[in-house]
């Protein structure tokens, strides 16, 4: 079985993800982290992440793997360092060539063929990876609670950040999101749309659990 979780940053998707595929005892793919670890490696290198031919150059030399919820570049755990703004924003760039995402979606889609059963998340996980997941589910939030479930995330592992620079970075990344040639984050007829605006993590899943009953 495959279920696939899309929607916008901040919206929850990678907890419920993450805490779904664990109660299922479901391989847990995280196709966000995949794109982030290139962006680390662009930074890194100090690769123009708006040079498309450079930033292909880097992915044919570079391996990405997703090992129990730990994701490794060139075979170096990079988990905590590719969750800072400055990554995230970078990622959103380089995820828009063309052939970085084809290269990755077939990574991806290996992944979840190997895993059999998976919880796989992103922003093109029903569209593209797996368009014939068995449950495809489409969540979001309002971009104000989605800024201060980001703050506060980042506050926990000791960043200080203001909230309004968050929010004006996630309304800039959706529109880049929604707005890209390539995979743009768009939901089919065939996703079911939760907003996690005034949800908890329990009730997410317990929706989710019950929509696996049906």
């Amino acid at each position: 079985m495959i279920i696939a979780i899309d929607g916008p940053a901040g919206s929850g998707k990678s907890t419920i993800a993450k805490l779904l595929a664990k109660k299922l005892g479901f391989t847990y793919i995280d196709t966000g982290a995949m794109y982030r670890a290139l962006a680390l490696k662009v930074i890194n290198l100090s690769v123009d992440p708006n040079n498309e031919e450079e930033v292909l150059k880097v992915l044919e030399n570079t391996k990405i793997d997703l090992v129990d919820d730990k994701v490794f570049l060139d075979g170096q755990d990079v988990s905590a360092h590719i969750r800072t703004e400055e990554v995230g924003n970078v990622a959103s760039i380089v995820a828009r060539y063309k052939k970085v995402r084809e290269e990755m979606v077939n990574k991806q889609r290996q992944i979840g063929i190997n895993a059999k059963n998976a919880v796989i998340e992103g922003r093109d996980a029903g569209t593209k990876i797996f368009p014939d997941a068995d449950l495809k589910i489409f969540m979001t939030a309002s971009p104000e609670v989605r800024a201060q479930r980001r703050v506060q995330q980042l506050k926990e592992k000791g960043f200080l950040v203001d909230y309004n620079h968050i929010l004006q970075k996630i309304i800039e990344r959706d529109k880049m999101d929604y707005e890209r040639k390539e995979s743009p984050l768009r939901p089919t007829q065939d996703y079911i749309i939760i907003d996690t605006t005034d949800k908890t993590i329990e009730e997410v899943i317990s929706y989710i659990e019950s929509l696996l009953k049906k």
